[in-house]
């Protein structure tokens, strides 16, 4: 990947552009990964004024360096040209009206360069030339020849898209974007943890992860924000990312952009290589369906060939694993791989025909868990997590403060005469409050005001009703 000054235009004609609840953690276990000492860090409340003084590294956010420069020879796609010859035989097979302009739409090529393709193609007579559209620009149809030749290629690779790019340019383009990235700003971390009340050292601790890439383990009792903290991170990267559509390696092609996975970004550039897409750094949450399995290409009979795994989808931006040890491998399966790509930043990949290709591994990768940290993974896997930290329930000033807050988001006005009535109700029924039992109990409290018709407020008597709905309450019969 290069950093791309000249401007070349080519018409846009020859393109086709693709174009808060709370959940907050109370305290959180620090241990230092040099010194392997741990503190527990107590959370305040959320204060207003900003701390120029905390992570003085934090500095400016990354410009936007990286450009594809726009590929002025067909040599420059740096893809064997008898693939892109068969790719543009199965988008000739796919148009009715083939022009030569429609063709370099739907593979993402210049004209230029899309014409010689077909060029090719009629000179070893697979498709006929119907007539001139314009400079560059002729009208085009697939002959019996095509048809026979096609049949052959789609049995190989059924990929019909966005021209992919080389292996070697991905890699290149994601470790360069990654590494280059400018230090993370102290306005974007408090922007990007704004929904969560933190004290001073764990907003720290996750600028930190944010800020240097290296991964987060983090476990603790259920339903105190570890979710919703590893989901906030994604938030705090700075810039934006390149990534190609699709790769070839070997001739066979791995689809690498995913709307569900991937959000476009605003691109500034006029000419650039339009096999690339600019996104938002990725947030990938992958929960208890995870298998070993769906870390692999994956490839069908139908669908000749290889969707990206959800860690290349990754690349650039946060990978979550939710809920550790409860996925339908075992834990120690599931760790065990994941040992070398996070100590070496790569992965390894195979491809149906056997050959093993190695990726860029470069992404934030956290780790959630509410089970023993002991029986989920040894120490030969911890040593290599960058942070851990351990979130426990709130105490009573974090819980009232985190209740304030979110009732405050839904337009309600809150009596602090509530909280002494709640902690009764938590300690007669021996329960633990929990980080999202305030969002749990105020939507349940508007729900039920809206049920009985009448104005929604937050009374001891309406609460009491969305404890009993929410925790159960004991009928008799």
């Amino acid at each position: 990947m290069q950093v791309r000054n000249a401007v070349f235009r080519w018409p846009e004609s020859c393109y086709l552009l693709f174009g808060w609840s709370f959940e907050i953690m109370s305290a959180i276990e620090n241990v230092d990964p040099d010194t392997n000492a741990s503190k527990v860090v107590t959370f305040e409340p959320m204060r207003h004024e900003m701390h120029d003084d905390l992570a003085p590294s934090l500095l400016a956010t990354a410009a936007d360096t990286f450009v594809p420069p726009f590929p002025q020879k067909l040599e420059d796609l740096g893809v064997h040209r008898g693939f892109l010859m068969d790719l543009a035989l199965k988008a000739v097979s796919l148009d009715i009206d083939c022009t030569t302009s429609g063709i370099a739409a739907r593979l993402h090529l210049g004209i230029v360069a899309t014409e010689t393709l077909l060029q090719d193609l009629y000179r070893e007579k697979l498709v006929e030339m119907r007539g001139v559209v314009g400079l560059q620009n002729h009208r085009y149809a697939i002959l019996g020849n095509g048809w026979d030749r096609l049949n052959r290629v789609m049995n190989v690779c059924s990929y019909v898209g966005p021209a992919p790019v080389s292996l070697k340019s991905y890699t290149d383009a994601i470790i360069n974007q990654v590494r280059s990235r400018s230090p993370l700003t102290q306005h974007a971390l408090d922007n990007a943890l704004k929904g969560l009340v933190l004290s001073e050292g764990a907003k720290q601790t996750l600028g930190l992860v944010a800020s240097t890439g290296r991964s987060l383990f983090l476990s603790g009792p259920a339903g105190n924000g570890k979710t919703v903290m590893a989901r906030a991170l994604v938030n705090a990267i700075p810039g934006d990312v390149w990534i190609p559509y699709a790769i070839e390696v070997d001739g066979q092609v791995i689809r690498v952009f995913d709307l569900h996975n991937h959000q476009t970004a605003p691109v500034t550039a006029d000419d650039y290589d339009r096999r690339w897409i600019k996104i938002r750094p990725p947030l990938v949450v992958v929960g208890g369906e995870l298998t070993i399995e769906s870390m692999e290409l994956a490839c069908t009979d139908t669908q000749r060939f290889y969707e990206a795994p959800f860690q290349l989808k990754s690349n650039g931006g946060v990978l979550v694993v939710d809920d550790l040890g409860r996925q339908r491998c075992s834990a120690t399966d599931l760790l065990n791989r994941w040992i070398i790509p996070l100590e070496n930043r790569v992965d390894y990949l195979t491809l149906n025909t056997g050959k093993k290709i190695q990726v860029p591994f470069e992404q934030v990768v956290v780790f959630a868990t509410n089970l023993t940290v002991s029986d989920l993974a040894d120490d030969a896997f911890l040593r290599r997590m960058g942070y851990r930290l351990c979130v426990m329930p709130p105490g009573p000033d974090t819980y009232a403060e985190i209740f304030i807050r979110y009732a405050r988001s839904r337009g309600l006005a809150l009596d602090r005469s509530i909280f002494p009535h709640l902690e009764r109700r938590y300690g007669m029924e021996r329960r633990t409050p929990k980080a999202c039992d305030p969002r749990d109990l105020v939507d349940r409290a508007i729900e039920a005001c809206k049920f009985k018709r009448e104005p929604v407020r937050l009374t001891k008597e309406v609460l009491d009703m969305a404890w009993d709905n929410y925790f159960g309450a004991t009928v008799n019969g």
